[in-house]
């Protein structure tokens, strides 16, 4: 449960600061056209030199980075199918990159960027692959130890384990053949 409320803490106040620093109107003489060519925008910042590249795709990357960590611990779960997590996890990273870009068309100095929406989605999967799953296993290992993960389908209803569950509770009463009003 404590784990489940830090993560959304954490989540709301990163994305309220990516949101107030990605929509902040810029105070410039002109502004690029938007990029919607995929590659175009890496291919112009690598033209730039190595160092202000890596600086360029470094800020794409990190950006929503956190999300990769954030979200999967918003969920709470420990015991879930890597690929599964990854692949919600990922979607939703690029469901807000993409919603963060096309906010920022109508926001004064902004323009849409292809290129973006990639870099942080290739952001949030690199966080999550690398944070992840050696997060869930510890939490796992110590659940074991305090004797709440017994294995799958033991005392958990559906066969997950919840960070902060107790299974000394018992299984959840299951009532067959009760109807159900209309």
């Amino acid at each position: 449960m404590v784990v489940r409320v830090t993560g959304f803490v954490f989540l709301v106040a990163h994305l309220l600061l990516v949101s107030w620093v990605g929509l902040l109107p810029r105070d410039v003489a002109w502004v690029t056209a938007p990029n919607t060519v995929p590659l175009a925008g890496l291919r112009a910042d690598l033209a730039l030199g190595p160092a202000e590249a890596a600086r360029l795709i470094a800020g794409g990357l990190l950006l929503l980075a956190p999300l990769g960590v954030l979200l999967p611990m918003c969920e709470g779960r420990l015991d879930v199918s890597r690929w599964g997590s990854l692949t919600r996890t990922v979607a939703a990273g690029a469901l807000v990159s993409l919603a963060l870009e096309l906010l920022q068309t109508a926001v004064p100095g902004q323009v849409v960027d292809v290129d973006s929406v990639f870099l942080n989605t290739l952001g949030v999967a690199l966080a999550h692959l690398l944070v992840v799953p050696a997060a869930r296993a510890r939490l796992r290992r110590r659940a074991a130890r305090q004797g709440r993960g017994q294995g799958r389908g033991r005392g958990f209803g559906r066969g997950r384990v919840v960070a902060g569950s107790d299974p000394a509770q018992g299984r959840t009463p299951r009532i067959p053949r009760v109807p159900i009003a209309r």
